[in-house]
């Protein structure tokens, strides 16, 4: 079971790494993913990667409040969406190669899992 220090911790360094990993994109990287025709499925990856890691944030802090346990597997399924999501975006982008493209939708489903069990833990919270 993952806490809420955990959680914190893990969000944090996922923040680091998503403005690093923009910040890489954009300069570093550029001229690369343009030839690749990847800049889009990059900016995607990184968007997403964003959009996760404040969620993990939100479920960190939500966690002293709400059921820990739910909201502990919704952080599990946020990490492992973030990783098999953007992870096999950023791998396609860069490497130009499509044979990650099947791991995708499965952190995407990961993602849904992760967001279906934050609300879950929302409902469920005695008034």
């Amino acid at each position: 079971m993952i806490h809420s220090r955990q959680t914190l911790l893990i969000a944090s360094f996922s923040g680091v790494l998503a403005v690093s990993l923009g910040a890489f994109g954009a300069h570093a990287l550029k001229a690369l993913l343009i030839e690749n025709g990847r800049l889009d499925t990059y900016e995607l990856a990184v968007r997403y990667h964003f959009y996760h890691t404040l969620a993990l944030l939100a479920i960190g802090l939500l966690m002293e409040r709400y059921n820990p346990k739910t909201l502990s597997l919704s952080a599990l399924f946020m990490i492992i969406g973030l990783l098999l999501f953007s992870g096999s975006l950023y791998v396609l982008a860069i490497l130009n190669t499509t044979s990650v493209a099947l791991i995708t939708p499965i952190g995407g489903v990961f993602l849904i899992g992760g967001w279906a069990l934050l609300f879950y833990a929302v409902l469920k919270r005695p008034n």
